[in-house]
Formats: structure tokens, C-alpha cells, sequence
């Protein structure tokens, strides 16, 4: 769950306005591997994320991140963005693994803490140091000296200490035994789903993702909070597992029901439609039945129920089964993993009606997302966590300086926020550009900025929060007004500046690290 590993990756497709690339190609989330990805709209498809542009009208003072496009994809964030726009608690979490520099990439999620914090959000930093040495084999002393330059980084763009947390996996003993809870939850051949391990995969490995599915909840350990996780788009299948564990740590499931026995979504969908269409006078009643419903089942084309057989097939033997059971909605908690004291508390705070059972009890008189804050509110007064699934947002690959891959191999392909600004300065003036082949068909036709990686630096980084910059740039390339020179020019610039600023400023935070209650250098190493 690392915010950005180490310099990913987008590959060149067809272009999208605010520097992304689009096209058509398979799309395989790897958290440790060199995950691309060239369609952003396949993971919609695909994987179920959903698009930021859905819930950015919810989100107060929008980051200029989310207003480009950057942050382009969501997984449940309007819980964040009405807590931020109520004053309500929330938090945000991210993690870095320290494998090399941090780079222009890490700022994308250095800024999206940093943001979060000031609109209000409890703020998570931590060093994803058991991954680093688990999944890459860094050794401890490397680790601690790279961990110091991503602190040192997110300092000075803003984090602030006194009012966040920074911590490193390997330090946390909170978190390690969350991670032993965790780990009870999860097994072998679901990590081998999500992550392609294998019998060669060594145990540290496998403990290092329980230990990042804890630094996903961990925000909510006090108490349970809307949380939000900036990502990648690779780091998805760490996010949906902490989804599905947070689930399964819940002591009560909440779920709408009609009967006494258990229906699955599809078949409590069709009960729901009988109990809707049917008249309990047809039956010579006053109450709707579950045979009644049976019966009217039987009579109907399957053809017309929309379902296959075999789930006709169910429902009709669990409604046949209740007879003359009555068919009523109501709300359904059924026991996950409660105590006996939490199985009796949640009984005893359940007000107006309802019928207890053995492993479940169903309310009349309580809608779903009232019985969903009552759960939670029982859960935590009875010793358990509570935990809301957590949220993420991600953001796009940024594109190589020369073009493809942005690899810590080639350093030309990257800016390291360590670079001498000289270097960054001349990295930019090297870097492969958008432009046509001449100046004059340039002018002619306009530049193409939706394949530029300059461009992606103005939209990204140097136009900062104006967006009438990035979009003046833009306009200008497009338009055929700006040329690459003179745009190349400008950029290295202002990427000058900005290292240099950005250099004197971590200088400046090197007391606030220290101060900080973190620790620098891991007992590990000696």
C-alpha cells in the first residue's frame, strides 16, 4: 500500500486532455511489480473503481490534482468528502516505501495527505519499511537513510507533525498486532489470488501485505472514521482486501431481510418484487406469506422473473420450507464474530420491535443505515473496532522525461526531489516533448500536449494551484502558439525554482524531524 512505488510507469495510447493516455490494452494491477496503465477507463470496467468526477462536486476546496484530472478514479470516497464538507472526523493514510529517492512522483501523494490534513482530516504517514526489506531486500541501514529523505520531503511541503502522525511498520507495535488480528482473517490461497504467491513466496512476504492491510486501518483504531487511502492505481488489490478484512472484523452484519431464513441479493430481490406486486386479500388474508409468494413464483414465466432456474429453484424451497410464516421487511443483524456480551447489548439496544434468533436478530422498526451506526456503536462500547471499509483515490502514472517508461534506472526519466536544480533544469531541457517536426508544421497544426510529458509537468507540478496557467499552456501548444523550445524553456525553469525551494525548505524542517516521534534509525540495521 505505498503511495506511489518506486517511479511507475504510463505507457504512451491515446491521449487524454490533461497529460493521461488512453487506449487498449490488458490491465494487470501488480502492487511490487511495474504495473501500466494505458486505458484509465478499463479499471472502471474492470475493477470497479469509480470516477473522481462523480463526487468532486461534494469535495470542498478540491485540490488542483482533483480538478485536472489527475485524481482521476475513486473506490467509496463520498463518506471522506461529506465528513471534510460537515467538520466530522476523518483520515487520510499513505505509505512510501523507502527504495531509492523521492521523486516528483511521491509528491503527488505527499500533497494529497498534506491537503487532506489541512481541510480538517486526522493525517497518516508511515514508512513502509517491513515491505522495503521483505518484498525488495533492502537492506536496514539503506532503508533508514532513504526513509529520511521521503520524511524530510513531505515536511517541507507542508506535513504537519503536531497534528499527524508519521510512524515506520517495523516501530508500531499497535500495528504489528492489529496485524496478528488481521492475520486470522486471511488465508494462503486468498493472498495467492489477489497476489500470484506461490510455494517460492517466503513467509516475510506474506506477513509484510497483513502488515499493510493494518496500516490501512489503523486510523481508525481510536475510532472509526471515514479513511481515505491515496494511491496508484496498482496498489488497488491491497485496498479491496482491507475493504474485505474490515468487513470480516465487524462483530454484526447488517442486511435487509423478509423472512426468518437467509436470502441471498439476487433471490431477496425477487421476494422483494412479489412482496410489492401481491394483495394478501387475493389469499384470502390480511398478511402476506411466504407460500403465497411461492405460488405466485410457480405461476410465473421463468422467462418474465429475470432469474436462472436454479435460484428460482431456492427460493421457492426456502419459502415453501416457512409456510405460513409471515413475509415482512425488516432489518436483519446477524452475528459475525460478536461476543456474547455484544450479542446481548445489541439486543438490549434495539428499540420497537423484533424477534431474536440464535445467530441473528431482525428489527421492525429501525431503517438499514440507522441499524449500520447502531452495530458500530455497539460494537466499539463491547470492545471491537468498528472499522468502516476504507476509502482511496488514485492518481495517474506520470510519463517518463523520454518518453515510455519513468524508471529509477534511467535517471533522465525522472526528477528526484535531491536532484541538484541544475540537473533538474537540464533534464527538462532534454526531455522528449509533444511537438511536430518542424516549427512551421507546429504552428501549423499545434502541438500535441496530450502526449507530452513537459506538458504533464506543467498540469502535475509548475502551474501549482492556477489553473489558468495549465490551461493557458495547454491552449497555447494546441493552438500552435507555443513552441517546445520557448515551453521547454519555462519548465526547466520553473523546476529550477522550485528544487531550489523545495532544498531549502527540507533544510529548514531537519530540527522538525528530529523533533518528531519517529524513529530515524532502525535497531535492525546493527
Amino acid at each position: 500500500m505505498t503511495g506511489d512505488d518506486p517511479l511507475e510507469e504510463a505507457e504512451q495510447g491515446e491521449p487524454l486532455p490533461d497529460g493521461g493516455a488512453a487506449g487498449a490494452d490488458d490491465v494487470a494491477l501488480d502492487p511490487w511489480g511495474s504495473s501500466s496503465v494505458s486505458d484509465y477507463r478499463k479499471l472502471f470496467e474492470e475493477f470497479g473503481i469509480e470516477e473522481f468526477d462523480e463526487v468532486l462536486e461534494d469535495v470542498p476546496n478540491p485540490h488542483y490534482l482533483m480538478r485536472r484530472g489527475v485524481i482521476f478514479g475513486h473506490r467509496d470516497y463520498r463518506p471522506v468528502a461529506e465528513a471534510l464538507q460537515n467538520d466530522e472526523p476523518a483520515a487520510v493514510l499513505s505509505g512510501f516505501m523507502p527504495t531509492g529517492d523521492p521523486h516528483i512522483g511521491h509528491k503527488l501523494v505527499f500533497d494529497e495527505i498534506i491537503w487532506h490534513q489541512q481541510q480538517g482530516a486526522d493525517a497518516y504517514a508511515l514508512i513502509a519499511d517491513l515491505e522495503a526489506n521483505s518484498a525488495r531486500g533492502m537492506r536496514w541501514d539503506e532503508i533508514d537513510e532513504h526513509a529520511r529523505d521521503y520524511l524530510l520531503s513531505l515536511l517541507a511541503l507542508g506535513f504537519d507533525p503536531e497534528e499527524g502522525e508519521l510512524y515506520r511498520q517495523s516501530e508500531n507495535r499497535e500495528l504489528q498486532d492489529l496485524a496478528f488480528e488481521l492475520g486470522a482473517e486471511a488465508n494462503f490461497s486468498e493472498l495467492q489470488a489477489i497476489y500470484g504467491f506461490d510455494g517460492e513466496t517466503d513467509v516475510s512476504h506474506m506477513q509484510s501485505v497483513v502488515t499493510q492491510m493494518a496500516d490501512i486501518l489503523y486510523p481508525q483504531l481510536e475510532e472509526p472514521k471515514p479513511t481515505v487511502i491515496p494511491v496508484g492505481p496498482d496498489q488497488d488489490p491491497h485496498v479491496r482486501l482491507a475493504r474485505d478484512l474490515a468487513e470480516r472484523m465487524r462483530f454484526f452484519k447488517v442486511s435487509e431481510a423478509y423472512a426468518s431464513f437467509e436470502l441471498e441479493p439476487v433471490e431477496r430481490a425477487l421476494v422483494e418484487e412479489f412482496y410489492e406486486r401481491l394483495d394478501p386479500a387475493e389469499f384470502d388474508d390480511d398478511t402476506l406469506r411466504c407460500v403465497y409468494v411461492a405460488e405466485a413464483l410457480e405461476e410465473a414465466p421463468l422467462s418474465e422473473l429475470g432469474v436462472a432456474a436454479d435460484i428460482l429453484d431456492s427460493v421457492l424451497t426456502k419459502l415453501n420450507e416457512a409456510g405460513m410464516e409471515p413475509i415482512r421487511p425488516r432489518t436483519r443483524f446477524s452475528d459475525r464474530r460478536a461476543t456474547e456480551e455484544a450479542f446481548d447489548a445489541l439486543i438490549d439496544a434495539i428499540e420497537g420491535e423484533k424477534r431474536v434468533y440464535e445467530n441473528h436478530v431482525d428489527a421492525f422498526e429501525i431503517d438499514h443505515d440507522e441499524a449500520e451506526e447502531l452495530a458500530r456503536q455497539v460494537e466499539v462500547d463491547t470492545g471491537g473496532y468498528g472499522f468502516r471499509p476504507p476509502s482511496s483515490i488514485y492518481h495517474r502514472f506520470m510519463t517518463g522525461l523520454t518518453g515510455g517508461k519513468m524508471s529509477s534506472s534511467i535517471p533522465a526519466s525522472h526528477i528526484s526531489l535531491l536532484d541538484d536544480p541544475e540537473d533538474g533544469y537540464n533534464k527538462v531541457k532534454s526531455a522528449t516533448t509533444g511537438g511536430r517536426e518542424t516549427a512551421e508544421e507546429q504552428r501549423e497544426k499545434g502541438g500535441k500536449a496530450d502526449e507530452c510529458p513537459v506538458y504533464e509537468l506543467y498540469a502535475y507540478l509548475l502551474a501549482g494551484d492556477d489553473d489558468e496557467f495549465a490551461k493557458r499552456v495547454y491552449d497555447e501548444c494546441v493552438g500552435g502558439e507555443r513552441l517546445c523550445g520557448d515551453c521547454k524553456e519555462q519548465a526547466a525553469q520553473l523546476m529550477r525554482e522550485f528544487l531550489e525551494d523545495h532544498q531549502e525548505k527540507r533544510d529548514e524542517v531537519e530540527e522538525l524531524l528530529e523533533a518528531a516521534e519517529i524513529e530515524l534509525e532502525s535497531p535492525r540495521r546493527r
